[in-house]
């Protein structure tokens, strides 16, 4: 941590391998050349950990979600929290200022009855929702409302979005027909004004989750303050106002119902399923970040339907949908029918199944319709008229132009809150603090009991001489590899410890091979190399630790599968380089119980992305002493993601911590 020196002797040796004595050529190779290995036929172990891995986490959510409600006290006494946390994982804590919705109307069309307007307000300043807002042309008293939030229904004309409101447009002209009013909005990505959803699903913006930014919490919010315009409508009865839309629309359904109770009554269609589906199953690959809370508290997705409790909730969806699957969807119908029955209220709550793919299939309307005419009209009526399209596309288009002040197309940048660089922390009080926050807001998902190390030495016999390898678990299924070259024949010498990453293991592969070759079965020994690793005028030990997804236990290298690997570990409350982080401060525990490391005083070293985790390892240890780096990079940002770390300290703050003169004293 608090670097005596510049930078440690050990980082200068190891980063001449980095500086062109060894060159790496990444992807899969056609043969085997001295100084590399191959890396994507090798995964198969990986790919199995990490799988019984996220079969193992999403059990455990699974199995603690909804546990310890047993009488309605129990969940009433609970709701208001788990609300919060919602508005928390959503970005909307503190919940943004609701200021003037600047509405306006900049045109109407009326057709067989029908009067459509196009409307825009300003959820915030400068974040524009552009909207049709249907009703009956003869209307003589406030009727009920819909909000339809939209799905992802891409309409282009000659290069011009129009928004995907105007491709649900037959909902809301339905509505209208039969006695409500209906307010159908575009979503920030396929509206009029073309915004990102996919920021970590195919835009590499992995800095989302950095600030606990999700565009559900932006999708939330607008769908809060249409609720805000539709209460100022004279036609609107305000206490008769539900919600639906379908697939992403279906989804923000959940959101808007579960944090605003002036929802009457909701009828999310293809927008919710267990989280199995997504973690194990994988679902996930099919959907983008505007489906996800960022699982801070690690919930499942029961959780978010049973806040609408006790009010009237329908759950629709088909059969053959192949990313909300059937069986995801009766599981957590019946987990939040028990909700519903502590209320007395089992008849609120309905269950829709047709048969179909995802799609918006008029079986699906019709369960939506009759649903909202029973509970917000008090009727029975038959449906009599299909859901149809009465205006062309075109004539519901907002804007002519796009307002210059616009902030749709980078609300990622601000809507949720960061801490700013160049806070001074100085004392252990200021440092615990930001320690205790990191634990809370960051790595929630490491594990509050902590398995048995279960160290075994498993040297082979052809190891060089004063070298050592010890496996140790750190988390289930993972048990990972220390190697030590422990030379120093004082039991205070320090340890010189070097955190790899995958980049770092494949530069440093060929030299480790020669002095642990049953470790490096697949690589090609380079003994020209190990000079620059070990330094024999050097009177510290050295040791090298591999945290999940390095070497070994490395999952896929397919570009698409590793995106989505990454998706996996956020919605299980988690990401990769967090659970890295874990592993190192299990592998540091692990070598302070070898006879040789007992005493000492450790260094954490890397380079690039592995200087970033034992900076973090380093900061949330308390065995590590020293911090040496080389290349870390200048901030967040930059650097791998950590669910909600911009929030609390900035890479460069942490830097400043573990590498002031004072920072061994504050442990």
């Amino acid at each position: 941590m608090a670097c005596r020196i510049d930078r440690p002797p050990f980082v200068v040796l190891i980063f001449a391998i980095f500086l062109g004595v060894f060159c790496f050529r990444a992807g899969p190779l056609q043969s085997q050349e001295k100084g590399t290995l191959q890396s994507q036929e090798e995964t198969s172990d990986g790919d199995a950990l990490v799988a019984e891995y996220f079969h193992r986490e999403s059990e455990l959510l699974s199995q603690k979600s909804l546990a310890g409600i047993e009488a309605l006290e129990d969940w009433t006494n609970a709701r208001d929290k788990l609300k919060g946390e919602l508005l928390e994982m959503l970005g909307l804590n503190p919940f943004p200022p609701r200021g003037n919705l600047k509405a306006t109307i900049t045109g109407s069309h009326e057709s067989e009855g029908v009067i459509v307007e196009n409307v825009y307000f300003q959820s915030l300043p400068g974040l524009y929702v552009t909207a049709n807002f249907y009703r009956p042309a003869t209307q003589s008293k406030p009727l009920p409302a819909i909000l339809y939030v939209c799905g992802h229904g891409r309409v282009v004309e000659n290069g011009v979005s129009l928004g995907n409101k105007t491709h649900y447009q037959h909902h809301g002209a339905w509505y209208a027909r039969n006695g409500f009013v209906c307010l159908v909005i575009d979503t920030i990505q396929l509206g009029e004004i073309e915004g990102i959803h996919h920021g970590t699903y195919r835009e590499g913006m992995w800095w989302w989750n950095n600030r606990g930014y999700t565009p559900a919490g932006v999708e939330a919010f607008n769908g809060v303050r249409a609720l805000d315009y539709l209460e100022r409508r004279q036609e609107v009865d305000v206490n008769r106002i539900g919600i639906s839309g379908r697939s992403g629309g279906g989804a923000y359904s959940w959101w808007v119902a579960a944090i605003d109770d002036r929802i009457r009554a909701a009828v999310p269609v293809a927008g919710i399923t267990n989280l199995k589906n997504h973690v194990v199953d994988g679902c996930v690959e099919g959907h983008c970040d505007c489906m996800y809370m960022v699982n801070r508290f690690r919930w499942d997705f029961d959780k978010v339907a049973a806040l609408i409790a006790p009010r009237p909730l329908l759950i629709s969806n088909s059969d053959r949908d192949s990313i909300f699957p059937l069986d995801g969807v009766i599981d957590l119908h019946r987990n939040v029918r028990k909700i519903y029955q502590l209320y007395d209220a089992d008849e609120q709550l309905g269950l829709h199944l047709t048969q179909g793919p995802h799609q918006d299939t008029q079986e699906l309307r019709m369960g939506e319709f009759r649903f909202m005419n029973r509970h917000l009209r008090g009727t029975e009526d038959l449906i009599e008229d299909a859901a149809t399209a009465m205006f062309p596309q075109r004539d519901l288009k907002v804007f002519d132009t796009i307002p210059e002040d616009e902030h749709v197309t980078t609300i990622q940048e601000s809507f949720t809150k960061t801490v700013d660089p160049g806070t001074p922390f100085e004392s252990p009080e200021e440092i615990r603090l930001i320690i205790d926050k990191l634990h809370a807001m960051t790595f929630h998902g490491w594990p509050t009991d902590h398995e048995a190390l279960e160290i075994e030495d498993v040297t082979g016999p052809k190891a060089g001489a004063d070298c050592h390898v010890f496996e140790y678990t750190t988390q289930s299924p993972y048990r990972l590899t220390a190697l030590t070259i422990c030379r120093a024949k004082d039991r205070m010498a320090p340890t010189e410890v070097v955190v790899l990453d995958q980049a770092s293991y494949r530069a440093y592969a060929p030299a480790l091979a020669h002095l642990f070759p049953e470790q490096f079965t697949n690589v090609i020994p380079d003994p020209s190399l190990v000079a620059s690793i070990i330094d024999e005028s050097c009177s510290c030990n050295q040791a090298f630790l591999m945290p999940r997804d390095v070497g070994p236990t490395r999952a896929t290298e397919v570009v698409k599968s590793r995106t989505h690997l990454r998706r996996r570990y956020m919605l299980l409350g988690q990401t990769l380089a967090g659970m890295q982080i874990y592993d190192l401060c299990r592998g540091v525990e692990a070598l302070r119980q070898f006879p040789s490391l007992h005493t000492g005083s450790i260094t954490l070293s890397g380079e690039g992305d592995a200087a970033v985790l034992a900076a973090y390892a380093s900061l949330m240890s308390e065995e590590v002493a020293y911090f040496g780096s080389v290349d870390l990079p200048r901030s967040n940002r930059d650097a791998p993601d950590l669910l909600n770390v911009s929030r609390v300290i900035e890479l460069s703050d942490v830097q400043g911590i573990v590498t002031s003169a004072r920072w061994p004293l504050t442990k």
